[in-house]
């Protein structure tokens, strides 16, 4: 077993993670949040999204918000979008990498967005061809790729075929998505050999829920096949607010933890992370779930207080 030296992480806190939110997080706040995020040599911060501010008003500001982050060097910010309206508005907000989404179930990709996985492709095959005619970098998200939260059944064939056709259309990046943290290793084992004889292994992400407490060991098994690209949330924030039981995405301090342990490099600083998920936490109405974010906070308020 050869395991990749080099991982790359998403960050998926300030889009994901916020988007599930219920109270309205101040603009201020956000940009704060991401200028921090910023600071720990994170490459990729998914920064917001420009869905209708009707169906996700929790991004309503994602002009606002975009435009005035302290874009660090050598760190791209994709946004996420639904359609070529939200695609002329992230344009017009400077955007230079974006990110379209469908699913491999029905009836998830019907209740999320009111089409077929056929008709979303559709609409965001002419946003890519727009895209890549501006030299935009683009990514393509499959979510429910382990289960769906409304009982129809998903297969590795069905997500393989689903990713083939965003490869297709010209996305340069496909993330799969436990969207409801239903998958265990052995999917992934399964799921992982059939994904890379359609998708190039440097064109390959995961994004793992932790719902059930499995994300970490999917992530692992992922490590095995020499998958390097994960997404992840500061905090461990997050959440899916058409998938009913979802909770957040695998934190980012736990992922860093457990690659850190075994030597493998990110290029991130932990402390720098958890300073921007202290931030965050002090602005929202309840706890982190990360586990490796409230070890190291409880270890640091044990030594100042000794």
């Amino acid at each position: 077993m050869t395991l990749p030296k080099l991982v790359t992480i998403v960050e998926m806190g300030a889009r994901d993670g916020l988007q599930n939110e219920h109270a309205l997080i101040a603009t201020t706040d956000k940009i704060r949040y991401i200028d921090l995020l910023s600071q720990t040599g994170l490459r990729w911060i998914e920064a917001t999204s420009f869905v209708s501010p009707n169906a996700i008003p929790q991004l309503a500001d994602a002009a606002e918000v975009f435009t005035a982050i302290k874009k660090a060097p050598g760190v791209r910010y994709p946004v996420l979008v639904p359609n070529m309206k939200g695609y002329a508005r992230a344009r017009g907000a400077g955007a230079d990498a974006i990110a379209v989404f469908t699913a491999a179930s029905e009836r998830f990709t019907k209740r999320n967005i009111n089409m077929t996985i056929d008709e979303s492709l559709a609409t965001f095959r002419d946003v890519v061809v727009a895209a890549k005619g501006d030299g935009v970098w683009v990514r393509g998200y499959v979510s429910t790729a382990f289960g769906s939260p409304f009982g129809d059944t998903v297969t590795p064939a069905m997500v393989v075929e689903v990713s083939r056709k965003l490869l297709e259309m010209g996305c340069d990046e496909l993330s799969i998505g436990d969207t409801i943290g239903v998958g265990v290793p052995s999917q992934v084992d399964e799921l992982t050999p059939a994904l890379l004889r359609v998708v190039p292994l440097d064109r390959l992400a995961y994004h793992f829920h932790d719902t059930r407490g499995t994300a970490l060991a999917n992530l692992y098994a992922a490590l095995q096949h020499g998958v390097h690209i994960f997404d992840s949330s500061a905090g461990g924030l997050g959440g899916c607010p058409y998938a009913p039981g979802a909770t957040g995405n695998v934190g980012t301090e736990d992922v860093l933890y457990m690659l850190q342990g075994m030597g493998i490099e990110t290029g991130i600083d932990i402390d720098k992370v958890r300073a921007a998920s202290r931030f965050i936490r002090g602005v929202l109405d309840h706890e982190l779930t990360s586990k490796a974010f409230q070890a190291m906070e409880a270890a640091e308020a044990r030594a100042a207080a000794s």
